[in-house]
């Protein structure tokens, strides 16, 4: 900057401060800001307690001023006392004052005044310039929110509603409810299998079909079956995985098929593939068949009981292509990875005479998996249209002993559920419900988790234990000892799985 090689005239700086200092106290109504108040042009409205406060202010900023001003008179007394022939001018423009000011700087009492008086316009004006730009602020950030609320909203289809923000659905307890409880009969439902039929096959209580899953603190929707048959209208719904997502496909079609003349539904099976219709919704709804999701040596849905299990690495397009166009889709695969700590995973193909094969951590596994689903949900299934679901681990109960039973004892002759909420079914990984969080977590995919576990896990009394169609002829021994033979890994329907798909229909139409 080139040197200036004129004199400031400081009578000029200091008249400027006494002109606004002066144009200040004619008082506070006269500025068209004034902290504290909601008002503008004069309007002072607000409490005593934003008043007092506005007067502090002013009587600290004043009083700042005068400070200031006493220091600015006192050195130009000392200055004109050795000066002559000094002449007053007319109060200058603030904008050629502050230039003047900013060429001299370094001369700090006078600098020190303008600062003051800049301290006193900000204390005054500043509240009401922050709310000015604050309100902008808050505007702008508001209309991101609801932008990005809309997003989320749009996001997820069939969504009619939403449950209450602070409401855990998968936190709760069962409480005996015996109006509303079962929500069908055995009997009325011809499409469960004769392994689910507990009734048909000698249960002699119905203790278990009574239990409603009540979450602390919020309640869940009904069960509407007319408002699911509705909302997929002209679509496909699709569970895939083992057969504990079969007995859960199963039921949902139990929930719905009251509502469907019997003319206007079907059910077929076409290999992995059952598919049930609602002619006059153009509506299926399909389970199928692929207890890994992943290619594997147990794809056969009526031969696969293969002790030595194996899959496919990078696979799951071998089952996806069949899962293409559905609407919604509901995954589960947990119980057929349970075969030990290490899993055998083929890197190649089964047709090769030779195959590679290497063994895995089960939980290094089973994320390659989880890995491999959400990669193909990705790609497959736009989240503006579809909506993609995924079950958690269905818990057994093979050892009553962990909920204080018979150390010998099971599932079986169990009536009543556990009622220790910290209760944890010991063949629950916890290893894989963190494998699940971890892929989940780091993932972009919108898929909604229905956390089955903890309170699947309190219904040690839901099972079919013996009371179901027996793949082969029982031994003697084991009639002898029905311990033996109690399936304590599936459930009886109507029961347990009616509410994951009530938990289902909540998430679907109240995300």
């Amino acid at each position: 900057m080139a040197q200036n090689s004129q004199k400031i005239d400081w009578h000029n700086v200091s008249f400027f401060i006494d002109w606004r200092v002066n144009d200040m106290n004619l008082g506070k109504s006269k500025f068209p800001f004034w902290v504290g108040s909601s008002k503008r042009n004069g309007e002072v409205e607000g409490s005593n307690e934003a008043t007092t406060y506005s007067d502090n202010l002013f009587d600290f900023a004043s009083n700042s001023i005068v400070v200031a001003l006493q220091h600015v008179n006192k050195f130009k007394e000392n200055r004109e006392a050795g000066q002559k022939g000094f002449k007053p001018m007319k109060p200058p423009s603030s904008s050629s004052t502050s230039a003047v000011l900013l060429r001299k700087a370094r001369l700090s009492p006078y600098l020190f005044a303008l600062l003051a008086f800049f301290l006193f316009v900000n204390i005054l004006y500043g509240e009401d310039f922050s709310c000015i730009f604050g309100q902008f602020d808050y505007d702008h950030h508001s209309h991101l929110h609801t932008i990005s609320t809309k997003k989320n909203r749009e996001k997820l289809a069939f969504a009619i509603g939403e449950t209450e923000r602070a409401c855990d659905v998968f936190n709760g307890r069962w409480v005996r409810d015996e109006t509303a409880r079962p929500l069908y009969e055995e009997w009325e439902c011809p499409y469960i299998q004769p392994q689910l039929t507990c009734q048909e096959h000698g249960r002699p209580d119905k203790e278990y079909q009574h239990w409603r899953w009540q979450p602390h603190g919020c309640s869940l929707p009904s069960f509407n079956a007319t408002l699911m048959l509705e909302a997929l209208r002209g679509k496909r719904m699709l569970f895939v995985g083992d057969s504990l997502n079969r007995g859960q496909y199963v039921s949902m079609i139990c929930l719905v098929h009251r509502v469907i003349p019997k003319h206007a539904k079907s059910m077929e099976t076409f290999g992995s593939l059952t598919v049930f219709t609602a002619k006059d919704y153009n509506a299926t709804i399909e389970f199928y068949w692929a207890p890994f999701l992943l290619e594997s040596n147990s794809d056969d849905a009526v031969i696969h009981r293969v002790t030595d299990r194996i899959v496919r690495k990078g696979s799951i397009n071998k089952h996806g292509k069949k899962w293409k166009g559905a609407d919604i889709i509901v995954f589960n695969t947990y119980l057929w990875w349970m075969t030990g700590l290490r899993f055998k995973i083929l890197q190649g193909s089964f047709d090769d005479e030779e195959k590679d094969i290497v063994e895995l951590p089960t939980d290094d596994a089973y994320r390659m998996a989880m890995k491999s689903m959400l990669r193909w949900v990705k790609k497959n299934m736009d989240p503006k249209k579809t909506r993609v679901f995924f079950t958690s681990m269905s818990p057994s109960h093979e050892k009553s002993i962990g909920w204080g039973g018979d150390p010998n004892g099971n599932c079986y002759n169990e009536t009543t559920p556990i009622e220790d909420p910290e209760y944890w079914a010991s063949d629950s990984r916890k290893s894989i419900m963190q494998v699940i969080g971890e892929v989940f977590s780091k993932s972009t995919v919108p898929i909604t988790f229905l956390n089955i576990t903890q309170l699947s896990s309190y219904r040690k009394d839901a099972h079919t234990s013996i009371y179901k169609k027996q793949w082969s002829p029982l031994t003697p021994e084991q009639l002898a000892n029905p311990v033996s033979y109690a399936d304590c890994v599936h459930w009886c329907l109507p029961g347990l799985q009616d509410t994951w798909n009530e938990l289902l229909f909540a998430k679907l139409f109240y995300p």
